[in-house]
């Protein structure tokens, strides 16, 4: 027994570094997110109040549906710059479709259809024709974003029926069904959809194939192309996974607007990135998890609205976005010299 107790006690020092290096980060986050909360909450009475709640997840949702699907494209050693302009491209294809007579449904599935194909071509020119994500992801922002100012002559496309508008507003998603309490009128349609697809980011980056491989693009990818691996496969994959991610945020924003802007989604590309690396992924790819974006775009949403309500400029809401991707960037940078 006495002969056992050392490596029992080895094994359980090996087990909480193991917890502490997986985990920290996130608790870290948490605590980060409770301390603004707890600041802000004796800064200002109008804070902690449902109503209030409801506009900072409301503004988390946003992020959260743009930044799962960037963290897949982080995680696997990529950058996509495109996906306000994908945003607006998407809401304005369903825009134009609705306005032709075409019902809810496939308007908004045409616009989900463009934006995934959109991701997809970024993916193969990355994978197949060899250029840095960085250079096809900028150029393919100013293409999409020129596209849809001359589709629109720099018009928004406005007036829609109220089941697209349903999909953004503020009625709770279970006010249909009789259910009532205060508690339960916060989730609203972008709120559960964002639920949904952090979930079902969470499943595939975690459980299934193409999230492995993810992870093994973004750090070493000739060993996965010498197992046989069809890389250009899970690279577009990837990419458009990102591209239908900013679609469906395109419609969210849409619908809660009840216009579709050419100019929609400039700069989320940006608060998209800062959500990722805040969240524990490491920019230069290989690691990564959809629980850390998560927190992250709460810790974001959070920190965007206490400065609205403390009126402080949005100039220094873009400021600490900045300087939190400088920060966040800084130390993954540091952790992976360390490894």
């Amino acid at each position: 027994m006495m002969n056992n107790q050392p490596a029992n006690q080895t094994d359980r020092n090996y087990l909480t570094k193991i917890f502490v290096k997986q985990y920290a980060a996130r608790i870290l986050l948490i605590a980060v997110l409770l301390t603004m909360m707890t600041i802000l909450t004796f800064s200002s009475e109008y804070f902690l109040t449902l109503k209030n709640i409801k506009n900072i997840l409301n503004l988390a949702s946003t992020y959260i549906l743009l930044s799962v699907g960037m963290t897949f494209v982080i995680c696997s050693g990529g950058i996509d710059l495109s996906v306000g302009a994908i945003m607006a491209m998407s809401s304005v294809i369903m825009g134009f479709a609705m306005k032709a007579g075409i019902p809810v449904g496939p308007a908004v599935l045409f616009g989900l259809i463009s934006g995934t194909l959109i991701g997809a071509a970024n993916g193969f020119l990355i994978s197949k024709v060899g250029i840095n994500a960085l250079i096809v992801t900028l150029s393919m922002m100013s293409i999409v974003r020129g596209s849809v100012i001359l589709l629109t002559d720099g018009k928004p496309v406005f007036g829609f029926d109220s089941s697209f508008t349903f999909w953004g507003g503020a009625d709770s998603i279970f006010r249909p069904l009789g259910w009532e309490g205060s508690l339960v009128n916060i989730v609203n349609p972008p709120i559960a959809l964002a639920l949904l697809v952090t979930f079902l980011g969470w499943i595939v980056l975690e459980k299934t194939k193409l999230g492995r491989y993810c992870f093994v693009l973004g750090s070493n990818e000739s060993a996965l192309q010498k197992t046989g691996v069809n890389t250009l496969f899970y690279k577009v994959l990837i990419y458009a996974l990102s591209g239908l991610c900013a679609a469906i945020t395109g419609f969210i924003v849409a619908a809660r607007l009840n216009t579709c802007e050419p100019l929609a989604g400039t700069g989320y590309e940006m608060d998209a990135i800062a959500a990722v690396v805040l969240g524990g992924t490491l920019i230069q790819g290989g690691s990564g998890s959809i629980s850390g974006t998560f927190i992250a775009c709460l810790i974001l949403a959070v920190m965007r609205n206490g400065l609205t309500i403390l009126s402080i400029s949005s100039n220094y809401q873009q400021l600490l976005t900045g300087l939190i991707v400088m920060t966040a960037v800084a130390i993954s940078e540091i952790k992976r010299r360390k490894g």
